[in-house]
């Protein structure tokens, strides 16, 4: 497979199959593109009614082309393409490009057709169909006809495109262009009925040219694939962003659990980016200055910035998005003062506080590199932003040329915000190496990107243990709905404890045996069908042990009328106070099995306050993953000691979440909902209980 994608990406020979004498029209394009960036190789058009095209030799057929070629583009119509597609098979072609649309995109029909397509391909790779193609702008290969390759000049680079939009990726080569960012790389995946996401990831995490691998996502058609080729990836040292598409879940069919309601296909994106180190772009502007800023190679160790401008009003933009972003704008130490008060005597500038405004001393460009070499080389910043003010519009040279004498004297990563528009300005620093954004919360995008760059390449991704069953458990038995206890009896063979409760007969309960459960108890229904027993009143809190048996005749009539019921069995439970409650649940769909984590009991849908790591096969979380979901949450300083209240008992809520991811992995595909709801968490010390819960299995 290798050899066919690295045969795709550098071809010393191409076939279009169905060109065109007009090189206006989408099938006279690509020999058009290929003249005009001086492909170095063959090109064989095919199509039998001419015999020359741009002064190449036409050949009637695929079976008359003097050599099987590398790469074949198939620009035929849909009742050609299979035909094509065989044909070049049989020759032995490595791969095609197939840019024709219809099918699968156009439904059940077109994706019999697309089928077809993949089977009659046999040994050979296919990029697409319905893709516009890819481009190697490293080595001047434009594979497309895409009308943004009429650019006299590629903007090259070390930034790589993945898209499974071929709009998307005329509009970044275009974008790129014009600020300055250049690129590596671009590849429109489409309908991936044969080559995906994955085969590229893996091809250029091994790509000397790329640095940064950006991906326009849309669906992950094979998630174990991406997850590994992104794992590869990261090991190369090469970050990958991905923008996105689809956030909404307007469409999204509620589980039975809270854990369906609350997880949702998008969040269980971010758990599978979350797992792989990716760093997702929240818009589409970042979806540039964020490879912009990573390109750059530097590491940023620390969250103290300074910022240097001409203009306070800028400056003051930049440092609140950095405050938003948890970043620090500490004012200079003594000595970093010193010597920015020695630059210009007098009291024009602010040169002692952050940011660190030169006012109109800074048109003088002595005086900006002297600012410039103090910022980096003060113990006190760790990066350094430089706004570029009105001065950047007459003379858009100004600073750029004071930082570029000041860049070898540090290895800190220096960024720039053009207050002012001024694209001539901000695309001469961009190309020098600082990347120069043009919105100020752009300038803590990219350094919250870079500062996970860092960690992410720093740290070692934990691992949890093989999951290991129960002796006692028989998976075998486990059918259907348990009931509230039988769930309960599940988690505490998995080593999650659970509140003190017994199983009372409802029409004549034997009330000796709740002796020690304390005044009062809480009543519930026993019923394998109503998951969600408040909802019909089947559950009574703060009831006195007198007060049972007229309790349970209540709690039986209200079910009965509010559920059309029959109560045959009721649960008595302690009454259990002073703890928080949380939940814990499992969430299924096509990228894996997520562990949800978040407040719990009756408000969980209303509070949405969750977190959620996605389990790898046969694998257990790991406590280091478990505690930092609880830290993601929201509500994580209620467990930590909120406003000098005693602390949670942290460790037990790690190790029950570590337990119940342990239950998922053994149980398999098995089981299809669970969650503890709520499990309470008591302070320090006094570990937790399950006090409610559902699994319901195949």
């Amino acid at each position: 497979m290798t050899d066919a994608v690295s045969k795709l990406m550098t071809p010393k020979s191409i076939a279009i199959i169905g060109a065109s004498t007009d090189p206006k029209k989408t099938a006279g394009r690509p020999i058009a593109y290929l003249q005009k960036h001086h492909f170095k190789g063959k090109i064989y058009p095919v199509n039998p009614r001419v015999q020359e095209i741009a002064g190449l030799v036409c050949y009637p057929d695929i079976g008359s082309l003097p050599e099987t070629p590398d790469v074949a583009i198939i620009l035929v119509g849909t009742d050609k393409t299979l035909s094509a597609v065989s044909e070049l098979a049989a020759r032995g072609t490595p791969a095609a490009i197939v840019l024709t649309s219809g099918f699968a995109e156009h439904g059940p029909e077109g994706l019999k057709r697309q089928e077809a397509l993949v089977a009659a391909a046999g040994n050979m790779r296919i990029l697409g169909p319905n893709t516009i193609g890819m481009v190697n702008v490293t080595d001047d290969i434009p594979l497309s006809p895409s009308s943004a390759l009429e650019m006299s000049e590629f903007p090259k680079g070390s930034v790589s495109v993945i898209s499974q939009s071929g709009g998307i990726l005329g509009s970044l080569l275009s974008r790129a262009a014009a600020a300055g960012i250049g690129l590596a790389k671009l590849v429109s995946t489409s309908n991936e009925a044969d080559l995906g996401l994955a085969d590229f990831i893996d091809y250029l995490a091994d790509d000397p040219s790329t640095k940064v691998i950006l991906l326009y996502v849309e669906s992950i058609r094979h998630p174990q694939q991406f997850r590994a080729a992104a794992l590869k990836a990261r090991h190369a040292g090469k970050p990958i962003v991905v923008y996105k598409v689809g956030k909404s879940e307007a469409g999204m069919k509620a589980a039975i659990s809270h854990t369906g309601a609350l997880a949702g296909a998008d969040k269980m994106y971010d758990a599978l980016f979350k797992e792989v180190g990716i760093i997702r772009a929240d818009n589409f502007s970042d979806f540039l200055d964020i490879p912009a800023a990573l390109t750059t190679g530097r590491v940023l160790k620390g969250n103290r910035v300074a910022i240097l401008t001409s203009t306070g009003g800028a400056g003051t933009l930049v440092a609140d998005g950095l405050g938003v972003s948890g970043f620090e704008t500490p004012a200079p130490d003594e000595v970093t003062a010193e010597r920015l008060r020695a630059l210009q005597p007098g009291d024009q500038a602010v040169l002692d506080r952050n940011p660190i405004d030169v006012t109109l001393a800074g048109l003088q460009p002595d005086l900006l590199r002297g600012a410039i070499r103090a910022l980096l080389d003060s113990p006190s910043y760790d990066a350094l932003i430089l706004i570029l003010g009105s001065s950047s519009l007459a003379m858009p040279d100004l600073m750029a040329s004071a930082v570029r004498d000041c860049m070898d004297a540090s290895d800190k990563p220096v960024i720039a915000y053009a207050s002012p528009h001024s694209p001539v300005a901000a695309a001469l620093m961009t190309k020098q190496g600082i990347p120069t954004f043009t919105q100020p919360e752009s300038c803590s995008v990219a350094l919250r990107s870079m500062l996970h760059t860092s960690q992410m390449l720093q740290g070692v991704p934990v691992r949890g243990r093989l999951a290991q069953s129960p002796a006692t458990l028989d998976s075998s038995a486990l059918h259907g709905s348990l009931d509230e206890h039988e769930a309960k009896v599940l988690f505490s063979l998995f080593g999650i404890p659970k509140v003190k409760e017994v199983v009372l007969n409802a029409l004549n309960p034997n009330l000796q045996l709740i002796e020690g459960f304390g005044d009062k108890i809480v009543l519930k229904i026993v019923s394998k069908t109503i998951l969600h027993k408040t909802d019909v009143g089947g559950v009574a809190l703060n009831v006195g042990i007198n007060d049972i048996p007229n309790r349970i005749t209540a709690l039986m009539s209200d079910v009965r009328a509010r559920a059309g019921v029959e109560v045959e069995q009721v649960l008595v439970q302690e009454m259990v106070s002073g703890g928080l409650e949380f939940m814990i649940g499992m969430h299924r769909d096509p990228l894996g099995t997520g562990i949800l984590v978040g407040m719990g009991g009756v408000t969980a849908e209303l509070f949405n306050d969750t977190s959620i790591r996605l389990l790898t096969p046969g694998t257990v979380l790991h406590e280091t993953e478990a505690l930092e979901m609880l830290k993601a949450l929201k509500t994580w300083p209620l467990l930590d000691g909120y406003r000098g209240k005693p602390k949670c008992d942290v460790a037990s809520l790690v190790q029950a979440i570590v337990q119940f991811s342990e239950l998922v992995a053994c149980l398999g595909n098995n089981l299809i909902e669970c969650e503890i709801n709520p499990l309470f968490v008591f302070v320090e010390g006094q570990g937790v209980k399950a006090a409610d819960g559902i699994a319901i299995f195949n």
